[in-house]
């Protein structure tokens, strides 16, 4: 049976820290840009910095969207953001409702990251491994552009790196507190200003074999050492970001057994048992095509 995900307004997918469309053969939202178009849905993956601030990413977002808005002669769009994206897309949103019919955040830091609090602390401000790491991640960002054969802009990696600190969120917030929940783990304000807020995201299961994952997957390896570094939400996060941070809007679920890169479908995503990640984005361009937007 064909699967209808037609929405009335583009969808765009918004890439997060160090995120690109295409590389080759090799795509960052791995069958899902394909999957939504076979399904009906209009998508676009916006270009922006592989490292910057929220806001610096937010305005690229924007001027992208308007670009998409020219093309497609819609008049709005619904906004997928995945990780940091979620983040540039909330802003997007408060700038410029008119604009946004919907905001999805898939896996948004969007009360911080506990790992990025860790690594802001080991970076001290000034020193040495400060701008050692600012110089190595800024030309690894501007490879990973060159690669994807994506417009040059410019790159912050310090300041994408505070952008996703509970500190720095936390301010971004208060200017920007649309869809947040009011109590910690709840859920918040479905409709804001005449956009939609949703969001999902995954957490690390206790045995790496009900999950079906490949054992050899280097990226939940990786995720599963930058698990050591959560404290509040110790054993409920993906790796990268807290389950209860991830709530933004009406929350699907923030508990699917994915890690922080499964929820893009990369590697052990495509071996799940019971959960298939592209699934996901079908079903929620099906869900916003329900609610007419």
């Amino acid at each position: 049976m064909q699967r209808n995900a037609s929405t009335l307004y583009p969808i765009l997918l918004v890439h997060g820290l160090f995120g690109f469309d295409q590389i080759g053969s090799f795509g960052l939202f791995h069958d899902i840009k394909q999957a939504l178009r076979t399904c009906g849905a209009r998508v676009f993956i916006p270009h922006l910095s592989v490292t910057h601030s929220n806001e610096a990413r937010g305005d690229q977002l924007l001027a992208q969207i308007e670009r998409v808005l020219e093309g497609t002669g819609a008049q709005k769009v619904n906004l997928i953001g995945y990780s940091q994206g979620a983040l540039a897309a909330r802003y997007a949103a408060a700038v410029a409702p008119q604009v946004v019919a919907s905001v999805t955040s898939v896996s948004g830091p969007n009360q911080g990251s506990e790992l990025a609090d860790f690594l802001h602390r080991a970076l001290i401000p000034g020193h040495l491994a400060e701008q050692t790491a600012e110089e190595v991640a800024t030309l690894f960002a501007d490879f990973l552009s060159l690669l994807s054969g994506s417009p040059k802009l410019p790159q912050n990696a310090v300041a994408a790196l505070n952008a996703i600190t509970t500190e720095e969120v936390c301010a971004f917030n208060r200017k920007y507190p649309q869809g947040l929940p009011k109590t910690w783990g709840g859920k918040g304000r479905e409709l804001v200003n005449g956009v939609r807020y949703y969001s999902w995201s995954g957490t690390l299961q206790g045995n790496i074999g009900d999950e079906g994952i490949n054992p050899l997957d280097p990226l939940n390896t990786m995720c599963r050492a930058f698990s050591r570094y959560f404290n509040t939400e110790a054993e409920q996060n993906d790796g990268m970001v807290g389950r209860f941070s991830s709530h933004l809007g009406t929350v699907i679920r923030s508990d699917y057994p994915l890690d922080h890169l499964d929820v893009i479908n990369q590697l052990s995503g495509r071996v799940r048992r019971g959960i298939d990640p592209v699934e996901l984005y079908v079903r929620h361009a099906e869900r916003l095509r329900d609610v007419g937007l």
